[in-house]
C-alpha cells in the first residue's frame, strides 16, 4: 500500500507540499468474501467513474492472438464482418497499426498510422466497421519507445537511461520519460490526432515491460529518487487527459496482462486486462486471485483458440466461455477460421451472457471452490443484490472412471426465499440450496463446463 520505499526519495523544501497515496481499507467480521464484497461495492460506487461502471460493456473481438502484427485492412475488415455474424458488439485493433510496426523491435513512439497496411488510413477502416453496427476500438502504448523508431532517433534523451550504464531492455523497447512534461505532450498529442480522426469507441491502453534504466536527464541526480514516484504521476496525469477529452469512451488498462491491477488504474479504467495467458484452466487460479481485491466487472477475460497459443491446452469451446464469463467478456481468436459449430456455439455463449451481464456488473461475488486446493473442480457464484437471482458457474476439471458425487453449496441467497432452476423447473428454498447443497452433474472427458441458474418464485 503506499509508495515503493525502493530508490525512493524526496526532498521536500520549506513550505512545500507532498501528497501521498490515499489506502483503502476495510473489515469483515465474515471471512475473505465479505472483504472482497466491500471492496468491491467500495470501488464500483465511489472509485470508478466511467459510465460504464454499472453499464453493458460492448462485447468484443480483439484482433492480437487472430493476426499479431500480419495484417491488412480488407482481413481486419473480414474479422469484424463475422464478429457482426456471431453478434459481437466491437472489434479491437491492437498492436501493429502504427509507424513501421512489423515486429515488437520498432516503432513505439511513432503514433503515425501505417498506411502500407491500412490503406486509406485508420479512419477509412473505422468507418467501414461502423458502417457494420460495430463499435471500433484501438490499442495504445503511450509510455513505451523501441531504439528503432523515429522518436529515439530524433530524441534519445526522451528513454529513461542511467549515464555510463547498459540499458536493460524487455520486449525490445524501453520506457519513455514520461515525467517530462514535453514527452507526455507529444505522445498525447499524437494518440489524440489518431483518436480524433477514427472515432474511437474504446482504447486499450497497454504497458509491457516494468520501469527500469531509471534516471531522468531532466532533474539533477540528486532528485533522483523521485523518478518513480513522478512517472506514476505522470501516468495519472495522461490517463487523466484521455478519460477528460474522451469522457464517452470505454478504457480499459493493460500491463502486459495484469501488471497493472491495482485500484489507482480504476479511477481511470473502469476495466483491466487480467492476464496475457488466456488459457482458461489457467484462467481459473488467476481470476480466482483477482476477485480477492477487486470487482469481476473490472476483469478483462476473453474467449481464445485451442490449442491455446501459451500453454498448447485442448480446452471446450464452451469452458472457454464459462470461464470468460466471469468477467468483461469477449473474443480473442481469428473468427474467420472458426468452425460453423464454434459460430454457432459463440452466438449461444453470447445471448447467455448478455443475460447474466447485470450480475457480473452489480452483483455479489461468491468463491465456492478454491482452484487452489481443489484438484477435480472450481465454482463461482454471482448473486444480485435483491437476491433474487443466482448464477453458479464453474469448470469440472478432471474426468472419472467411477466418479464420486460432489456437492456444491450456493451462498448468499435468502433462507426463506424460492428459487426455481430454470434447466430443470425443480423449485428449493435457499435454505435448502445453502445447507443441503446439489450434486455436480456428471460429465464425461476433462475440462467441461458447469452452470446453474437460479430465480425467485413466489414464496
Amino acid at each position: 500500500m503506499g509508495i515503493n520505499p525502493y530508490h525512493f526519495s524526496w526532498t521536500l523544501e520549506n513550505g512545500d507540499i507532498f501528497e501521498t497515496p490515499e489506502v483503502i481499507m476495510t473489515y469483515s467480521a465474515e471471512g475473505f468474501g465479505k472483504l472482497s464484497r466491500n471492496y468491491h461495492d467500495a470501488y464500483r460506487s465511489n472509485l470508478i467513474r466511467s459510465k460504464y461502471v454499472e453499464q453493458p460493456r460492448p462485447i468484443l473481438v480483439n484482433n492480437w492472438e487472430a493476426t499479431y502484427f500480419d495484417f491488412d485492412a480488407d482481413k481486419l475488415y473480414h474479422i469484424a464482418e463475422e464478429a457482426k455474424n456471431i453478434g459481437l458488439d466491437m472489434f479491437v485493433l491492437d498492436d501493429g497499426w502504427f509507424g513501421k510496426r512489423d515486429n515488437d523491435f520498432c516503432a513505439l513512439g511513432d503514433w503515425v498510422v501505417n498506411e502500407d497496411k491500412i490503406k486509406g488510413g485508420l479512419p477509412a477502416l473505422a468507418e467501414r466497421i461502423h458502417g457494420l453496427g460495430l463499435k471500433f476500438g484501438l490499442w495504445v502504448e503511450p509510455e513505451m519507445i523501441n531504439e528503432d523508431s523515429d522518436l529515439y532517433r530524433e530524441r534519445p534523451d526522451w528513454a529513461l537511461k542511467i549515464p555510463g550504464r547498459a540499458m536493460n531492455r524487455s520486449r525490445h523497447q524501453l520506457n519513455l520519460d514520461i515525467t517530462r512534461k514535453e514527452v507526455r505532450e507529444h505522445v498525447m498529442n499524437q494518440i489524440f490526432s489518431v483518436l480524433d480522426a477514427c472515432k474511437v469507441d474504446y482504447v486499450k491502453w497497454d504497458m509491457n515491460r516494468s520501469v527500469d534504466n531509471v534516471f531522468s536527464a531532466a532533474l539533477p541526480r540528486e532528485c533522483q529518487g523521485e523518478v518513480y514516484h513522478r512517472y506514476v504521476l505522470a501516468v495519472y496525469e495522461m490517463m487523466e487527459s484521455l478519460v477528460q477529452r474522451y469522457p464517452d469512451l470505454l478504457f480499459e488498462g493493460c500491463s502486459g496482462g495484469g501488471g497493472r491491477f491495482e485500484a489507482g488504474m480504476l479511477y481511470y479504467s473502469p476495466q483491466i486486462w487480467c492476464s496475457d495467458n488466456t488459457d482458461a484452466i489457467d484462467r481459473l487460479k488467476i481470476q480466482y486471485g483477482t476477485s480477492f481485491g477487486y470487482p469481476i466487472s473490472a476483469m478483462g477475460s476473453h474467449v481464445s483458440v485451442c490449442p491455446n497459443h501459451q500453454s498448447g491446452r485442448i480446452t471446450p469451446f464452451e469452458t472457454r466461455g464459462i470461464v470468460a464469463s466471469a468477467g468483461t467478456f469477449g473474443y480473442e481468436l481469428d473468427l474467420i477460421k472458426m468452425s460453423e459449430e464454434e459460430k454457432k456455439i459463440a452466438r449461444e455463449q453470447i445471448l447467455k451472457y448478455k443475460e447474466m451481464e447485470h450480475l457480473v456488473q452489480t452483483g455479489d461475488y461468491y468463491r465456492l471452490v478454491n482452484p487452489f486446493e481443489n484438484n477435480n473442480h472450481v465454482l463461482w457464484q454471482f448473486v444480485s443484490k435483491d437476491k433474487k437471482e443466482t448464477v453458479v458457474c464453474g469448470v469440472r476439471l478432471h474426468s472419472e472412471a467411477n466418479p464420486h458425487i460432489y456437492l456444491f453449496y450456493p451462498q448468499g441467497l435468502d433462507a426463506d426465499m424460492k428459487y426455481e432452476d430454470v434447466v430443470t423447473g425443480k423449485v428449493y428454498t435457499g435454505a435448502a440450496l445453502m445447507k443441503a447443497g446439489l450434486p455436480l452433474p456428471l460429465t464425461m472427458g476433462d475440462y467441461q463446463p458447469i452452470k446453474f441458474t437460479f430465480r425467485s418464485v413466489e414464496k
